[in-house]
């Protein structure tokens, strides 16, 4: 079975991009293959990989509630869909989940996608996954287990205090985390010393999210995204790249 790595955190607090970076380490520390999987209603993953997208598992669930080509099962039908919708590169694939469901029940469509995502993990070694601040996309691929989770806060304390809150939405969806870190990013350097207070008592009365590690803002990581560049190009001494690694190999090795 794949280890399973999952984001989570309010919008802006910058999952996506610590998932390109996670996904950087991974294919440079040669954990491949990965599936990077979008789960953020708004996606942009592909951006920050310079990808482009086809279609999205949204609009192949819609589908499944129209017509299927004669002499296949809706199983067969969303499997091929599924595999139309990779984005395949050296080291990675990427699934964009789109849209979220929209009026209607989708559950049949949902079981068909467990079934799919079930077939497919045999074919990966990671599983990446960056999530909005809930974790329903999870349990609609059927993900019921989770190895590393990165909780994602901005330095802000009401940032950190959502984060704490997020951490503990994955207990009414019974999904098992193993292993649970906060990451406080786009911080200010240096660092205040209030702000160091608050992450310290944060994680001093969260005891189950320990601290997996502080980010700084990076003039480097706004000129690949406003340049439009893949953030696996970017070089591995350039200061958040080395920061990230070695918080990546504190979680993963440590």
């Amino acid at each position: 079975m794949p280890k399973v790595i999952a984001m989570a955190g309010k919008g802006g607090t910058g999952k996506t991009t610590l998932s390109a970076l996670l996904l950087k380490y991974l294919i440079t520390r040669g954990k491949t293959p990965i599936l990077a999987v979008d789960a953020d209603s708004n996606a942009n993953l592909n951006e920050l990989l310079d990808k482009k997208v086809g279609i999205t598992i949204g609009e192949v669930r819609k589908d499944l509630k129209g017509d299927i080509p004669p002499n296949m099962s809706r199983d067969q039908y969303m499997e091929m869909k599924v595999h139309q919708a990779l984005i395949e590169d050296s080291g990675y694939d990427l699934l964009v989940m789109g849209q979220p469901d929209g009026p209607g029940c989708y559950c049949a469509a949902n079981q068909y996608l467990a079934m799919t995502m079930d077939h497919l993990a045999d074919n990966y070694e990671y599983i990446l996954v960056d999530n909005e601040a809930g974790m329903e996309h999870l349990s609609r691929m059927n993900l019921r287990s989770i190895d590393h989770l990165f909780v994602v806060s901005d330095p802000s304390a009401r940032g950190i205090l959502t984060a704490r809150r997020i951490a503990e939405l994955s207990k009414p969806l019974a999904i098992e985390i193993k292993q649970q870190v906060l990451v406080v990013n786009r911080t200010p350097e240096p660092l205040s010393d209030e702000l160091a207070a608050k992450i310290k008592e944060a994680v001093a009365e969260t005891p189950d999210l320990p601290l997996g590690g502080i980010l700084p803002s990076s003039n480097e990581l706004i000129h690949q995204e406003i340049t439009g560049q893949s953030y696996l190009e970017l070089a591995e001494d350039v200061p958040v790249v080395e920061k990230a690694f070695a918080m990546f190999d504190k979680v993963f090795e440590g």
